[in-house]
């Protein structure tokens, strides 16, 4: 995969230049199952400049990434240069029932790092699968709030809110949202995209 050297680099950025937002997630940000056009941080991009603000949403989604995952490769993910960054993991730690304490102190380690290179975050949380049992749920659940009060970051509590479930708005594995979907998902998180650009201003 081709580099830009130049960002590497450090190069300074201009006024003109537009405000770069990395999306590091999973499948639900990569765009698992979706033509291009209509992946989440596409989507995300087309409807904050149709609001004016100029802006690049960076695609820094790997289907089946666990928090574990984005931890490993965030410092790559930082190449693109963001000056923000919206951290939408967790799903598959979730599916796999892994142990929430890990999966808070990986979230705990990229929000962590994104705040000492003085970016402003963006939280998606996500609940856990009902199936596994209600002592799971409520450890894993509040994982998320818990750091985003910690980290003093904005907070979208369920990154999946109105899509999940309805299989009108979903691929025919009940568990990706088609086309429809990511545009609910990016008409209902648009508020604190908007409130993200404003914190680079």
């Amino acid at each position: 995969m081709a580099v830009n050297l130049g960002l590497l680099a450090g190069a300074p950025a201009t006024a003109a230049e537009p405000v770069t937002i990395l999306a590091l997630g999973d499948s639900l940000t990569a765009g698992y199952g979706l033509a291009q056009p209509d992946s989440f941080p596409v989507r995300l991009e087309k409807a904050l400049r149709d609001g004016g603000l100029d802006v690049r949403v960076k695609n820094g989604g790997v289907s089946g990434d666990t928090t574990a995952g984005g931890r490993a490769r965030f410092a790559w993910a930082l190449a693109v240069k963001p000056r923000a960054v919206i951290v939408e993991l967790g799903a598959n730690d979730g599916l796999r029932g892994l142990d929430p304490k890990e999966t808070e102190a990986n979230l705990d380690a990229i929000i962590a790092e994104a705040r000492r290179q003085g970016l402003p975050v963006l939280l998606a949380g996500m609940l856990a699968p009902p199936n596994l049992g209600p002592e799971y749920g409520a450890e894993f659940n509040a994982v998320f709030p818990r750091l985003a009060e910690k980290h003093g970051t904005l907070f979208y509590p369920f990154f999946l809110e109105g899509v999940a479930a309805k299989p009108e708005l979903n691929q025919t594995d009940g568990i990706h949202p088609n086309a429809r979907g990511v545009a609910e998902i990016v008409h209902r998180i648009l508020p604190m995209a908007k409130k993200l650009v404003a914190a680079v201003r």
